[in-house]
């Protein structure tokens, strides 16, 4: 059977067959998930393993709901104190029900259940069960009393539990009780009064044993099961095919804990005697696979099967040959590496119990060839195995991909599948994706027309919009709904969802979720459709909404490709036209860097820093912050160097007032914790130079062997040769804060002649490694990603570089062996996020790097008004040209500029400028007197007309229909609505 579960409700609902093989798909977000379990995460002691479905634990931490520990240690001391007086014992028959003995093992008294009675030629034995510690014993009747009520109110110690969706064959829990012991239960529902639980023990020193089948792998940091982990690792610890698909399917731990339980509580009786492991883990590259044998490492204590090995081998030939393999059970390695052992062990297979597939979108993606080689080996290794062998497949990933259909079909048997996410459901499920062109103003009549036809084919439709507004506007459609209120109807029935506005692309899984009880896998022709009416109000979705569809291989229109491509365009303009001269500060890897570009003539960064040390200097200038504040510039004495850092993630305001903050150095790339009373008061002169730190990325070299991370070895290299130290690259693309260049030369300055010698080319230090390749086809690839944008010419010489001109003013640069970059960081870098202004911006200027506001505007005949969309704007500035305004102010700790070419000319001296709270108001005042058909010369997206106040003529149409295609306008949109072809006015081409 086939089965879909989208929530607590409908989790065990029935679908329909597909190939004989059981099928469960979960699709839900996480945060629903925890809100409808109410999961209960407490700290416990484990009492008593009573059998592999039933043992007892006691609650150690203050819990709502709960009484704790320190109640029944005052009640033991209230006891003792009382039936330590009391003489008086039963003398009448025992019901069972709930007493008072004395515990000769505990020395104490204790509630107890009297269960049995015995006549004994001394007297009567009761067997009782002490309900506070899951113990049983047997009393004499002289040492039981009558439970006092007072003592009976007080809830039973002691927890009846087992595990949950769980059914062990085994349960023993061994350590040692001095060590440092953690334990750890998660309450998941509560049946006739006994806890259904996850259970997990940490032991601090790793010296741990554990005996419960499916899920008890202990872990060495103590936390709960995610959803996914929750539901992924019993079929997995009961031998199941499975296939995962999550955000979190890219952790190892979403299979580690119950492979491990398999490897120890599994006997492989028939195993041949061979060399071999007994499970094998395929990873995408060299550094997911490092990750998951150190954990490995780290869990392997207390296993008594489990001898891990991380195998990666080169292109020597001798190396596979010589591979020994003898003892270990557990391989780590990637399918190039495979498939060189393979070609020199042919019986490497044979053993094997347990395939994983690490990430297997990136695997089928990357190197589907490959894994389904392996797989084919893998099934004629099982066919020819002896005996009653278990095999088993387990796939995990964060996405969908087309291959593990095939995968299922051809390799798998009865296979479990989880599926955490929407959007990949609706892929799995065959959701058929469309995209409608429409104008804005004729979506209402568009939906009209869809739902005609959703009436005449009977099917259940749900129009969404992103505001209320919009669906009082469309009130005369039966059914419509706002974004709010999807997830309080709890409709999953729907064959058809309409998707009339977006508020933000999260919403677009929630929507599709309303047709989840729709999805047929095994249906291409499936029912259940996704209409997206695409409009040019869409433009800032375009590029979401495209990868998705491109994902899910549906069909897209021109248009979408059209909008989305002048969405990018919008993000870079220009590029690099000439050779610059690179600073690399902070070191993400071989080829990836963070740094400056430097200046040929007066570099503004050297005098910002030199003025911001001599400032700082002085003890009276350097004024601690009392009050930090996300996303502020703050200086920072580091030594004798000051740096401009901005905060990124500020502690909860309840804490102490000296705390950690995390900050990024804006001039270098890097990020780095620090307290916060090192912050100190920047000045805003020293804030007005826009943060310098750039991505450099350098081309046409990979690692070897298809890997997308490189080796260590080749990083450190690099880091060790180029980091602080003067470099000329050509830039053959920009895209934001990131270049890309080739070549990028180490230089040294001949200062006596004037000039700069070219000492070593980054790319041949890198191949001369041995770990890395050319890649001929990088800067084509980067040419395809963003087609709109010409890439320079690599071989582009770097000569006129030597010119006296080009090296005046390089000597003023910050040396190399200034102390500021010999810093050591193994910081993480921060990723550049602010796209570029429409500028030429081959010298990396102030406008390159700052953010661009969002401007709307209209006109009449005597003037134009622009309204700039911006927050409290201070050191504003407003300058006026006859076809030029330029805009800068600074807002909640960015610095924003709006450098506009008009379309026609202005009269400077009456144009004005007024600040407002949450925008700067521009009154345009036009040289002659009309209507312009368009406000600038060059497109610019954040910039689009102010339609409560435009007025647009009879001839002024949103597109031209030709050939019985619809054309899209350029993103842009101050030119969604164009004048007529009989009009006479210049085309916005």
């Amino acid at each position: 059977m086939y089965r879909l579960a989208l929530g607590v409700c409908s989790l065990n609902r029935l679908l329909k067959k597909w190939w004989g093989s059981e099928w469960f798909i979960t699709c839900f977000s996480f945060t629903v998930v925890i809100r409808e379990t109410r999961e209960i995460n407490m700290e416990v002691v484990v009492l008593k393993a009573e059998d592999p479905s039933c043992f007892w634990i006691a609650v150690k931490e203050c819990v709502p709901g709960v009484v704790v520990e320190t109640v029944y240690e005052n009640l033991n001391v209230e006891m003792e104190q009382f039936y330590s007086c009391y003489k008086d014992n039963l003398v009448f028959f025992f019901s069972p029900q709930v007493y008072v003995v004395f515990s000769e093992e505990l020395k104490c008294w204790c509630r107890a259940l009297v269960e049995s009675v015995r006549c004994q030629a001394d007297g009567y034995q009761l067997g009782c069960f002490l309900v506070d510690y899951a113990k049983y014993c047997s009393v004499p009747s002289e040492n039981i009393r009558v439970l006092t009520g007072a003592f009976a109110k007080i809830p039973h110690r002691a927890k009846k539990c087992r595990l949950h969706c769980t059914k062990p064959l085994t349960l023993h829990i061994d350590y040692c009780e001095n060590t440092a012991t953690e334990v750890k239960a998660t309450i998941q529902t509560v049946e006739d009064k006994v806890l259904e639980v996850f259970l997990f023990v940490t032991i601090k020193d790793e010296k741990f044993k554990t005996g419960m089948r499916g899920l008890q792998i202990l872990f060495r940091y103590s936390r709960s099961p995610t959803f996914t982990q929750s539901y992924c690792w019993p079929p997995i610890a009961w031998g199941r095919d499975v296939v995962a698909i999550s955000h979190q399917g890219n952790d190892p731990l979403l299979y580690i804990p119950p492979v491990l339980t398999l490897l120890q509580e599994s006997d492989y009786p028939a195993l041949p005697n061979m060399s071999g492991p007994l499970a094998l883990i395929l990873c995408p590259g060299w550094k997911k696979a490092q990750l998951v044998f150190d954990l490995l490492k780290t869990y392997r204590k207390g296993c008594r099967r489990l001898h891990p090995m991380l195998m990666t081998l080169g292109l020597n030939k001798e190396a596979a040959s010589q591979m020994e393999l003898q003892g270990c059970e557990v391989v780590v390695t990637t399918p190039y590496n495979l498939l060189r052992l393979l070609e020199h062990n042919t019986g490497f297979l044979c053993r094997l119990c347990h395939l994983v597939l690490d990430e297997i979108e990136v695997l089928f993606s990357d190197t589907s060839e490959q894994v389904f080689t392996i797989l084919d080996c893998y099934k004629k290794a099982t066919a020819q195995a002896r005996g009653n062998l278990p095999h088993q497949i387990i796939a995990v990933g964060t996405q969908w991909n087309k291959h593990i259909t095939p995968l299922i079909k051809e390799f798998m048997i009865d296979p479990h599948i989880l599926i955490t996410v929407i959007e990949e459901a609706a892929i799995f499920g065959n959701v058929q994706q469309v995209v409608q062109p429409c104008i804005n103003s004729d979506r209402t009549a568009e939906l009209l027309k869809i739902l005609d036809s959703a009436q005449r084919n009977l099917q259940k439709v749900l129009v969404f919009t992103d505001s209320v507004t919009e669906a009082e506007m469309i009130h005369k459609v039966k059914k419509f709904l706002t974004d709010d209120c999807l997830q309080s109807m709890g409709i999953t029935d729907a064959t058809w969802v309409i998707h009339f506005s977006f508020s933000s692309p999260a919403v677009f899984g929630q929507r599709l979720q309303s047709m989840s009880d729709n999805f047929c896998p095994d249906q291409e022709d499936t029912k259940a459709k996704s209409i997206i009416l695409l409009t040019e109000s869409s433009f800032c979705h375009a590029p979401e909404i495209f990868y998705y569809l491109k994902h899910a291989e549906a069909e897209i229109p021109e248009e979408l490709y059209d909008l989305t491509a002048r969405v990018q365009e919008s993000e870079e303009d220009e590029k690099f036209s000439r050779p610059l001269c690179i600073l690399p500060l902070f070191i993400v890897h071989a080829t990836n860097y963070f740094g400056r570009i430097v200046r040929k003539q007066k570099d503004q960064y050297t005098v910002l820093a030199k003025e911001m040390n001599d400032y700082f200097k002085v003890p009276g200038h350097r004024i601690s912050v009392n009050t930090v504040e996300k996303s502020v510039f703050y200086g920072l004495r580091e030594g004798a160097i000051c740096h401009r850092v901005q905060v990124v993630e500020t502690p909860a305001k309840d804490e102490e007032n000296v705390c950690k903050v995390t900050v990024k150095y804006i001039d270098e790339g890097r990020t780095s914790q620090v307290n916060s009373d090192q912050l100190l008061h920047l000045p805003v002169k020293f804030q007005s130079l826009p943060p310098q730190a750039v991505e450099i990325i350098v081309c046409r070299v990979k690692p070897i062997d298809n890997e997308v991370e490189w080796n260590p070895k080749v990083t450190d290299h690099i880091n060790h040769k180029i980091k602080g130290k003067l470099h000329h690259a050509k830039v053959v693309h920009t895209l934001g804060k990131t270049v890309w260049v080739d070549p990028m030369v180490g230089v040294t300055n001949l200062p006596t002649m004037k000039m700069w010698i070219n000492e070593y080319n980054i790319r041949s230090e890198i191949l001369s490694t041995g770990l890395g390749t050319d890649n001929p086809e990088h800067v084509a690839e980067i040419q395809k990603l963003c087609p709109q944008i010409p890439v320079l010419d690599h071989g582009q010489s770097l000569e006129h570089l030597s010119t006296k001109e080009d090296t005046a003013d390089l000597e003023e640069v910050s040396s190399p062996q200034d102390p500021s970059l010999e810093e050591d960081s193994a910081e993480s870098c921060n990723s550049p996020v602010t796209p570029p202004s429409s500028k030429p911006s081959h010298l990396l200027n102030e406008l390159s790097f700052s953010c661009h506001p969002q401007i709307k505007w209209f006109q009449d005949d005597v003037s134009v008004t622009l309204k700039v969309q911006i927050l409290r704007a201070a050191d504003s500035r407003c300058e006026f040209c006859r076809e030029k305004v330029t805009f800068s102010a600074y807002s909640e700790g960015k610095f924003y500029v709006a450098d506009l070419e008009l379309y026609q000319s202005v009269i400077a001296e009456k144009s004005t400028c007024v600040i407002k709270e949450t925008e700067a108001v521009i009154l345009l005042v036009k040289e002659k007197k009309g209507t312009w058909c368009k406000l600038l010369k060059n497109k610019n997206v954040h910039v689009s007309l102010d339609f409560e106040f435009w007025e647009a003529s009879e001839d002024e149409r949103p597109f031209t229909v030709g050939s019985g295609k619809l054309n899209y306008p350029p993103a842009g949109s101050e030119e969604w609505f164009e004048s007529s072809e009989d009009s006479g006015t210049e085309s916005d081409e």
